[in-house]
């Protein structure tokens, strides 16, 4: 689990691909203090697993649904990548709950300058368009972000100058893919409502069920 908040930008030292899915070697500084091998780092907003590490490296598979589903697919070495070690029990949650299971990717459409901030403006997979609500949470390559408009295509978001400096976000450029993570909450509710609906739609027409509900 992790809060959304960037540690730091890492780059990719070198990308060694198989048949289907790559070993992707990263560098860094801060996620590196405590690391140990099996540990979660959220790369872009995707949870990958350290398979191996060096004083200024760590090293992590990517398996071939990973690369179908996310923009790491995209990234060639010397690309930037968002970093964060996984949340600690005890740890403040500064951004929201990110699970680094994404549920897409969507595509940049503008960026618009006002005063010391930038709006971002993203596409999404229509699928996805349901669980983003205004003023709700959304992780974008990793980044812990509010939802600040929305219509039935795109979502807005506006980014401050600390954001600006410690991620990757807007170095992007205007049609370039980003990993977009839902919050979690409206899955689970969602998945309650089906869940419950079957039970009902389930249930045998008897006596009792047209007597409960008023036909007898």
């Amino acid at each position: 689990m992790f809060t959304g908040l960037v540690e730091e930008v890492g780059i990719v030292k070198s990308i060694l691909k198989g048949t289907k899915s790559v070993k992707i070697v990263i560098k860094a500084k801060k996620v590196l203090e405590d690391i140990k091998i099996g540990d979660s780092i959220s790369t872009n907003g995707v949870c990958l697993t350290v398979t191996d590490f060096t004083d200024d490296t760590f090293s992590v598979d990517v398996m071939p649904e990973t690369m179908k589903r996310s923009n790491l697919k995209n990234l060639v070495p010397g690309s930037k990548v968002n970093l964060e070690r996984a949340l600690r029990l005890g740890d403040r949650l500064g951004g929201h709950l990110v699970s680094g299971h994404i549920d897409g990717t969507g595509k940049i459409l503008s960026f618009d300058k006002e005063d010391n901030a930038v709006w971002v403006t993203i596409k999404p997979p229509e699928e996805l368009l349901k669980y983003i609500i205004y003023k709700g949470s959304i992780a974008i390559d990793g980044i812990s972000l509010t939802v600040a408009y929305i219509d039935n295509k795109v979502f807005k978001v506006s980014i401050i100058p600390h954001t600006k400096k410690v991620t990757t976000l807007i170095e992007k450029s205007l049609g370039d893919e980003v990993n977009l993570e839902c919050d979690m909450i409206g899955k689970y509710v969602e998945k309650l409502l089906i869940h419950n609906k079957r039970e009902e739609d389930d249930k045998d027409i008897d006596i009792k069920f047209l007597k409960e509900h008023g036909f007898i």
